[in-house]
This record gives structure tokens, sequence and C-alpha cells, in this order.
């Protein structure tokens, strides 16, 4: 199976994200968010995944006009521009979030976030916005944020590795004693000895403190999947 590109503006650009068409009669969305260096074909298989398993998938733009970037010091200047400017940068999410609704025809209550690395970081700190998604699941993300949790509607889904410098586990304890102090229904799915990006099985030379687990990648997914199957259907 395979998707198509579709632009759309977020932010006052064109983006171009990657949509992935699931069963005609699916009543489950997903929007997916890149890591750091922007929409690549670790994001478009994953859509073709989900896809594969009956649900509309949709793999935002984050940065606008298809930018990907190839070495660590160009994505943080993309990620620094974005996270300088929080309006436009949820504006960016949002946008995505209109594309796939249109292209599915789902309401955002049955529409699910999934963010990887950045955009798992992005996925939260949407959904604390109070927009009412109808879960949001990030993968080896950030996890602090200063919007607080009181205007989080969705179920959180949290897939980290302990080794993980860019999560350390104080600040895992942190969003834990956050997350139930808020009420908010979350699961947390801690990786021994795995550190950062373990769901990309391309990711090499990233430098200590990161690399791919099958096990942890096989793990989080399969949590992922039964998140998605407690996500409101139209």
């Amino acid at each position: 199976m395979q998707g198509v590109e579709r632009r759309y503006d977020a932010g006052g650009v064109e983006c171009v994200g990657y949509y992935a068409a699931g069963d005609s009669a699916a009543k489950v969305g997903v929007l997916l968010l890149h890591e750091a260096p922007g929409l690549g074909p670790h994001m478009r298989r994953r859509a073709d995944m989900l896809a594969g398993l009956g649900y509309h998938a949709f793999a935002a733009d984050l940065h606008g006009g298809g930018q990907l970037v190839q070495t660590p010091a160009e994505a943080r200047v993309l990620v620094g521009a974005l996270k300088a400017d929080p309006d436009l940068l949820m504006a960016r999410v949002e946008g995505g979030l209109r594309a796939l609704a249109e292209a599915s025809r789902l309401d955002v209550e049955h529409i699910a976030v999934a963010g990887y690395c950045f955009g798992g970081w992005c996925g939260l700190e949407f959904a604390r916005t109070g927009v009412g998604v109808g879960s949001v699941a990030v993968f080896h993300g950030g996890l602090t944020s200063e919007r607080g949790a009181a205007a989080l509607k969705s179920s959180v889904l949290v897939c980290v590795g302990d080794a993980d410098p860019f999560s350390p586990m104080d600040q895992i304890r942190g969003f834990q004693e956050e997350m139930s102090s808020a009420g908010v229904d979350y699961q947390l799915c801690l990786f021994g000895g795995v550190g950062h990006g373990f769901t990309d099985p391309d990711l090499h030379g990233a430098g200590p403190g990161f690399g791919y687990s099958a096990k942890a990648d096989a793990g989080s997914w399969s949590a992922f999947i039964s998140l998605l199957g407690q996500t409101p259907a139209a």
C-alpha cells in the first residue's frame, strides 16, 4: 500500500504532507508528526502501516514546503524557529489535523495524534491546548511543558527508553506526577536500556544515546495499536 502527497496550508505556508487512505469504512484517523529533520521515509512508512490496518493516516509537514534536512545543526535551526513561535507551531499541527479531517471526513474526536521525537513533544503540546482529539501517543519525545495538563482531554500514551538523554528519569517522574495530579488517563511504556529514536531502523550515526531497538519498536507499536482500538470511532 502506498500513500500520496497532499498539499495544504498551515501557519501561512504551503505544506506537503503524506496521506495514506485506509479502508473506505475506516472510522478512526491518525495524524503523524515527524522528527526534527522533517517529514521523511519513517513517517511515510508508518502512515502506510496504519492504512494497511484500515486507518486513515496523514503525516504532516511541520516545517512547511516539504523541508527535510540532513544534519542535526540544520534540524536545530528549524526546530528552534518553531519553538520560538508557539502559536505558529500549534498552527502547523492544527493545519495537519484539518487536512486529515478533510481528506478522511472524520471529526477531530475520531482522530488520534502520534508523534515521534520532536513530533511527540508537539503532539502533547497540541493536546495541552484543550483540542479534543481522540488520543495522543508520544514515541521518544520530550515531556516537559509550560502549558500544564489542566486542559488535556485526551488519553495519552508515552513510550520512552530509560537511557534516552532527552527524557531523563527525573523528567519522566515529573510527567507521571503531573498527569496523575490532573487526573489524565495516561499510560507509560518504559523500555530498559533503550535510548532515543528507538522506532526508526534507518537511524544511523546519530551519536551516543541514540539507537534502534526492534523489541522496543514492536512493543511500543503494539501499545499504540491497542490505544487506537480504544479511540472513539465515528
